[in-house]
């Protein structure tokens, strides 16, 4: 019998997230094995508690549920003082001034792009973005009809290829997505470059009659290593979008709290919020939830500690030099992206499990010959992984 789930559904399903995939296979092998001996770096699942202050809020929340509407609905774009503060945060990022009507807050990160996307996509756009990328870029692009076109990145320090942008833009182009710090490599875009694409993405726009969108997805803006800057897309480019959520920041992954801000000089910036604010309802996310935007307004300069991070990242990089990877030490987020040994990195990914080591191929995030390890796990778990690693290399060598 044939199934109910239409084929575009199953043909996603057959090639759903790795990430997933990997996460589950996790949960088999510490059933089989136990929690501490199965060294788990598949998801990027933050581990640390939110702060103290998190806690804080829910508990002086909690004093006012028995409210009429404290959990209700609300304007669509979300709380007017959640908006507003949003707006002075995102002001303070981007060095540039914008106001609350120019934020949505969004069901986290995901459902802030799918309702970019929905609002501004029509069958046949293109959506560029470097590669590699969330995969799932992909499935909210095609969501609305569009198709994402990869532009790989400098293999050795993932880098902006600012020819093969160019080479990629036409008219088809709708916007450009980049994800800085990025997911999975950990590569941090500098300003010479940002300004680059702004100015190819200029001189696209003026040929199709319409301006291309540059979003910038920045879920792990907090975690700088390095204290590098972070450009202010909006002050390189007048229709520029951050993304963002507080599923890192505030270990708050679970409660899908996020926003849509447009730059201060973005075109018909009215027309564009009241556009994602329709989608963010017709889409069925309605709004943010209620509980997270009030935690939000008391936590929204708050965050976990990002030494912390730090410190995990060192830690790794010593395990996996000693196991004899090729790798780019991260600037940001919390993932390495280490060439695999041999060219099937979906191959040594089942090597590694073999040796209870769950990885991420580089093929799930549209560069193959890597893997991605997400280090925001327990330090015993980066520390006692050393055997196993080595294992695997030596493994693969063979």
């Amino acid at each position: 019998m044939n199934s109910v789930v239409s084929p575009e559904i199953l043909g996603y399903m057959e090639h759903s997230s790795w990430i997933r995939r990997m996460f589950e296979a996790g949960i088999e092998l510490k059933k089989k094995y136990g929690d501490d001996q199965v060294y788990d770096f598949s998801l990027g699942n933050p581990d640390m508690p939110p702060p103290p202050e998190v806690k804080a809020a829910l508990l002086d929340f909690a004093q006012t549920a028995d409210r009429p509407y404290s959990i209700g609905y609300m304007p669509n774009a979300g709380f007017p003082d959640t908006r507003a503060a949003l707006a002075r945060k995102v002001s303070q990022e981007q060095s540039a001034e914008i106001d609350a009507s120019h934020v949505v807050v969004t069901c986290g990160a995901a459902g802030g792009l799918n309702a970019v996307f929905r609002a501004t996509l029509e069958p046949g756009c293109e959506v560029l973005c470097p590669a590699p990328y969330f995969v799932e870029y992909g499935f909210y692009v095609s969501n609305f009809g569009g198709k994402l076109r990869p532009v790989p990145s400098h293999p050795e320090d993932f880098s902006l290829d600012i020819e093969g942008f160019r080479d990629a833009l036409s008219d088809r182009t709708r916007a450009v997505i980049i994800n800085s710090p990025n997911n999975p490599t950990g590569r941090i875009y500098n300003r010479e470059e940002l300004a680059a694409l702004a100015e190819l993405l200029r001189e696209q726009s003026e040929k199709n009659g319409r301006p291309i969108l540059l979003i910038s997805d920045e879920p792990y803006r907090f975690l700088n290593f390095e204290h590098m800057e972070i450009p202010s897309l909006f002050s390189l480019y007048d229709d520029s979008i951050v993304v963002g959520s507080f599923s890192k920041n505030l270990s708050l992954a679970g409660e899908r709290v996020g926003y849509v801000a447009a730059a201060p000089d973005f075109h018909g910036v009215k027309e564009f919020i009241a556009a994602v604010t329709m989608t963010n309802r017709i889409l069925g996310f309605v709004n943010a939830p209620a509980i997270g935007q009030k935690v939000l307004n008391r936590c929204i300069d708050c965050e976990v500690d990002p030494v912390l991070y730090g410190r995990r990242r060192d830690m790794m990089a010593d395990v996996l030099r000693e196991a004899g990877f090729e790798f780019y030490l991260p600037p940001g987020a919390f993932y390495f992206f280490p060439k695999a040994p041999i060219a099937d990195d979906v191959e040594f990914v089942r090597i590694l499990q073999g040796e209870r080591i769950l990885a991420v191929p580089g093929v799930g995030f549209g560069m193959a010959g890597f893997i991605r390890l997400a280090f925001c796990v327990p330090e015993r778990t980066i520390t006692d992984s050393l055997p196993s690693f080595k294992r695997a290399m030596a493994a693969a060598r063979r």
